[in-house]
């Protein structure tokens, strides 16, 4: 059986001003920047903190072989805003593409994992986070595209 953490989707990175960071990387040559694509009502949603998730603002930039996404946490408590609050700038979470994603997450829950955050949409797609940040250093998350 594999396990859900084979194949990398992206890594997103907390910043603290989104804009400011989009133009350094736009500066590097790195781009076009889009809105992370928050298409799709969830049927399963449980997060820390709904006000704080919807606040949340993404740009993402696919790159050949991954995609980087940039997310500035809003002042309401959430992992993102801990995290930033406690170690700066920097990687949270890397991402994981899987082929189903209530598997996936049964099989993180096998291995021990606690879920910080998860959610689902009515065609299977959908994200968990785990909390790996004491073991592996960051959350891992993962997640199915919506088709």
């Amino acid at each position: 059986m594999s396990h859900p953490f084979n194949q990398l989707h992206h890594l997103c990175i907390v910043v603290h001003d989104l804009e400011k960071a989009v133009r350094y990387y736009e500066k590097l040559g790195m781009g076009p920047w889009f809105d992370y694509p928050k298409g799709g009502r969830y049927v399963e949603f449980d997060v820390p903190n709904r006000a704080a998730s919807d606040a949340m603002k993404y740009k993402c930039l696919d790159l050949e072989n991954v995609q980087i996404q940039l997310c500035q946490p809003p002042a309401g408590d959430s992992p993102q805003r801990q995290f930033l609050d406690k170690h700066g700038e920097g990687v949270y979470h890397l991402g994981f593409e899987v082929a189903d994603r209530d598997l996936a997450e049964a099989q993180g829950r096998a291995l021990g994992l606690g879920v910080i955050a998860r959610g689902k949409r009515d065609d299977g797609s959908g994200f968990a986070y785990f909390d790996t940040r004491e073991g592996a250093g960051v959350v891992l998350e993962i997640r199915k595209t919506p088709r």
